[in-house]
């Protein structure tokens, strides 16, 4: 793909002219599979205090749960695209789907924090590959945006579904959510393309090395100088290894590929930003209005959906604009929403700002996903969508970090 005219959508998946038949999944299908991974990320915030009361724990300790999740869809972002690269959508989404029936059953099943923390882990391996699946079998600009305007819509509303499902079930049915993505995969098993896994062997020392970089990356904002020593180390060893290994778990055809590099990193910025704003914006709101958490919570939600339910809108608006365009056009809308938050004038600047910083994020998640998927051959879709998911979401890790190292 040029970087002055994004390629068509080809019949793997890539960018298609907008209006062109979508003949495989429907999109309301991969929507659905997708989705709901969102719970597991967003959803704990507001019933993590239930846990903690009737565990008898500190809030801290079931925190666990949420970082369980958070470096289980990290590493299982690579990890089920590989699987689904080399063994077909089939395998992938019936192993998918084991794994967040497992971990909903330990989540609602067993009230002890070790089983919490697994079953947290098991869905978030799931619900990360189950994303990956989903967004390797678009076929067109639309489709691409539905799935990731479902992840953003339903990151938004989240919590307070968490809530209410903690108040009428339990908290332990809130973080068992994700399971929702379930109801999906009979639709998305029946249209699914038929065709061989590819005949590459699989690649076990890539699969390490890679586990190994993403682990330590997912630590690097609460201890970097030991989990930034692994980094390097890590991703030293995995480029030797990409050297010798051409097709390996990380193909060359991707790392070569200059436009899914550009896409990815700025998905990386885009996430980095936004999350950083939603951990900011709480202190602000409260601070110069005076809002309880209830209140901040509530104002919060409206910028977030409006992010999430326009990007569908803005991503296939631009469909067609030439990769230059909306390398510009993204991170501009991030960059005004930084801007307006710095100026801080008045609540509804500080809402303006986070409905800037969600759209941008949500629109540019799905746009350079459109964008890396068509930059790749058709072989290494599955495993682009991986890495740029993988990208993504160590943004959304960082994001926090970073504005609580400037916050302070």
């Amino acid at each position: 793909m040029s970087s002055s005219s994004p390629a068509p959508f080809t019949h793997a998946g890539a960018p298609d002219q907008l209006g062109a038949p979508d003949r495989g999944v429907p999109a309301a299908w991969l929507a659905l599979l997708a989705g709901p991974l969102s719970f597991g990320i967003a959803g704990p915030s507001l019933i993590l205090p239930d846990a903690a009361r009737d565990l008898g724990l500190t809030l801290g300790a079931v925190t666990w749960i949420v970082t369980a999740f958070g470096w289980a869809i990290a590493i299982g972002t690579p990890l089920m695209a590989g699987l689904q690269s080399h063994q077909g959508v089939r395998r992938a989404l019936l192993t998918c789907a084991a794994l967040v029936a497992l971990g909903a059953v330990l989540v609602v099943s067993v009230p002890w924090l070790p089983s919490l923390v697994l079953g947290s882990a098991a869905q978030g391996l799931g619900t990360a590959g189950f994303t990956t699946i989903a967004m390797s079998l678009t076929r067109s600009a639309r489709s691409m945006g539905l799935v990731t305007a479902s992840l953003a819509t339903v990151g938004s509303t989240a919590p307070l579904i968490a809530d209410l499902a903690g108040e009428l079930l339990s908290w332990q049915a809130g973080l068992a959510l994700p399971a929702l993505s379930l109801l999906a995969v009979p639709g998305v098993l029946r249209h699914r393309p038929a065709g061989p896994a590819p005949a590459a062997p699989f690649d076990p020392v890539g699969a390490v090395l890679l586990t190994a970089l993403v682990t330590a990356l997912v630590f690097v904002p609460h201890s970097w100088p030991v989990a930034g020593t692994a980094a390097v180390a890590a991703g030293g060893l995995l480029a030797l290894h990409l050297r010798s290994r051409r097709d390996g778990f990380v193909p060359a055809s991707i790392v070569r590929a200059p436009v899914f590099l550009l896409a990815s990193g700025l998905a990386f910025l885009l996430a980095a930003t936004n999350f950083g704003m939603i951990y900011l914006l709480p202190a602000l709101l409260a601070g110069q209005a005076g809002w309880t958490s209830g209140q901040v919570g509530a104002a919060i939600l409206w910028p977030l959906m409006f992010g999430g339910l326009a990007s569908y809108g803005m991503i296939a608006a631009t469909a067609k604009a030439p990769v230059k365009a909306v390398a510009g056009l993204f991170p501009g809308l991030a960059a005004a929403g930084v801007g307006l938050a710095c100026l801080s004038l008045s609540p509804a600047v500080l809402l303006i700002a986070q409905a800037l910083t969600s759209l941008a994020a949500a629109s540019g998640q799905g746009a350079f996903a459109a964008r890396a998927a068509a930059a790749v051959p058709d072989g290494a879709r599955s495993t682009a969508m991986g890495q740029f998911n993988l990208c993504y979401l160590l943004g959304a890790a960082f994001g926090p970090a970073i504005a609580a190292a400037l916050a302070g």
